[in-house]
């Protein structure tokens, strides 16, 4: 059995933030459209004569078809798999990048903080990815507090 060939680029179209293969998206609609009504009008037909009020087995009947919408997800979710390819660019491995973003953090407000005040299973993560000794290397800037010093002359209720 041969591994299938990705699709051609002119096929693919990203909905709802994801790369789909349009010829596929067009199969699940159709798949979700036939399971989705065929369940409401087998709903609608068995409960007719179960359900004392029709009102009734018609919104039982809705319900079996959203079911079914559901019931089609997990098919075609089976059925067609993810188009996306993840790929790690080089530029997060660039030290010069690395220190571009902490000093952007760090001009954050709170600054960077430091490495003794995060959780364990923070710490952890951070070294499972690499970036603990990142964070190390990097001075903890601290929260300067905003100046209270009034102007000369100046008393808290002539400001007020």
């Amino acid at each position: 059995m041969e591994p299938k060939s990705p699709a051609p680029s002119w096929r693919l179209a990203e909905v709802w933030n994801d790369t789909v293969d349009l010829r596929q998206l067009a199969w699940a609609i159709g798949i979700g459209i036939a399971i989705s009504v065929t369940g409401f009008y087998a709903a609608s037909r068995w409960l007719r004569g179960v359900v004392a009020s029709p009102e009734l087995a018609h919104a039982y009947a809705m319900l079996a078809g959203l079911a079914g919408c559901v019931i089609a997800g997990v098919i075609c979710a089976r059925l067609f798999p993810p188009k996306r390819e993840v790929v790690e660019h080089a530029s997060t491995h660039d030290p010069a990048w690395r220190a571009e973003v902490l000093a952007e953090l760090a001009e954050q407000p709170g600054g960077l903080g430091s490495l003794a005040d995060l959780p364990e299973p923070v710490v952890r993560e951070l070294k499972e990815l690499g970036l603990y000794e990142l964070f190390a290397e990097a001075k903890p800037q601290s929260v300067t507090p905003p100046s209270t010093d009034l102007p000369q002359g100046a008393s808290k209720e002539a400001l007020a």
